[in-house]
Order: C-alpha cells, then sequence, then structure tokens
C-alpha cells in the first residue's frame, strides 16, 4: 500500500471520528424559542448577544441548537428577553408516555418554522387585525394557491 493511499485512509478515519454529531433535538427546541422571542422584540442577533456578553456568530449557534445553552445564560437570556424561562421549554411533549420529541411534520413545528422567520412573526402580529372571517378566510385561501403555484 503506498503512502498516499495510507495518507488517505487515515485522513478519512480522521474525519469520520471527528464528525460533528447532529444537534440534540431538546437543544434544537430551545433555540428555536429563543430565536422566536427575540424575533418578536425585533431585536437581531447582534443586539441580543451584546445584552448577555455573546458574539452574534454564538446567538446563532444557540439558536440553531448547535450549542447547548447553560442554565445561567438561558437564565441571562431569559431577563435579556424578558420572558420566563419556562417559554423555551414549552410545545416540549410529556415524557410520560413517549421519550421522542414530535416529529418535524407536526403542525407545531411547521408553525415554529414560519414564526422564525421576520415575514411570519408580521403576518402573525398583522392577521388578527383583519376585521371579518370573510377576508382573513380569502387571505387564507390566496395564500394557499400562491404556495401550490
Amino acid at each position: 500500500m503506498s503512502n498516499s493511499s495510507i495518507a488517505a485512509r487515515a485522513a478519512k478515519v480522521v474525519y469520520l471520528e471527528t464528525r460533528a454529531k447532529p444537534p440534540n433535538l431538546i437543544d434544537v427546541h430551545v433555540g428555536d424559542r429563543v430565536r422566536l422571542r427575540r424575533k418578536l422584540l425585533h431585536m437581531s442577533q447582534q443586539e441580543s448577544g451584546d445584552l448577555i456578553d455573546l458574539t452574534f456568530q454564538q446567538v446563532q449557534k444557540y439558536e440553531r441548537g448547535t450549542n447547548r445553552i447553560s442554565a445561567s445564560k438561558l437564565f441571562e437570556i431569559s431577563r435579556a428577553l424578558k420572558c420566563r424561562i419556562s417559554l423555551f421549554f414549552d410545545g416540549l411533549p410529556d415524557f410520560d408516555n413517549d421519550d421522542r420529541l414530535p416529529s418535524a411534520n407536526q403542525p407545531e413545528a411547521a408553525a415554529m418554522r414560519f414564526l422564525q422567520t421576520s415575514e411570519g412573526v408580521e403576518l402573525a402580529q398583522a392577521f388578527p387585525r383583519i376585521p371579518g372571517g370573510t377576508k382573513r378566510r380569502r387571505i387564507l385561501e390566496l395564500v394557499k394557491s400562491l404556495a401550490d403555484d
């Protein structure tokens, strides 16, 4: 076996051994909730990071669930975002009967993905102010038809 093939195999082993594991689903859920709360306050990642002595890159990692948030940092985040710590855990399933988290296909997951966008937050705030169920229903039908195109 040549030196170059041995080196290539060694590099592959090192890559496979150091490859990052996927984020924990609870960390992702908590990060999603942190992002949602920050967006509801119209706060940038830089602004929220400044309040809790983090870079915006670290805020991104927390919001994606790639880095776990310690208890003390979660406490700081809840103070900076002016909310209860329990808000970050709302929506997790009861673990009495099932140890698995809900799948990404469930309506709650779709609503969270929607609310994590700037447009989603704005639409969610404006939609209830539209008078009359008929107008809201027509807007819903328009959105559905645009989504089907």
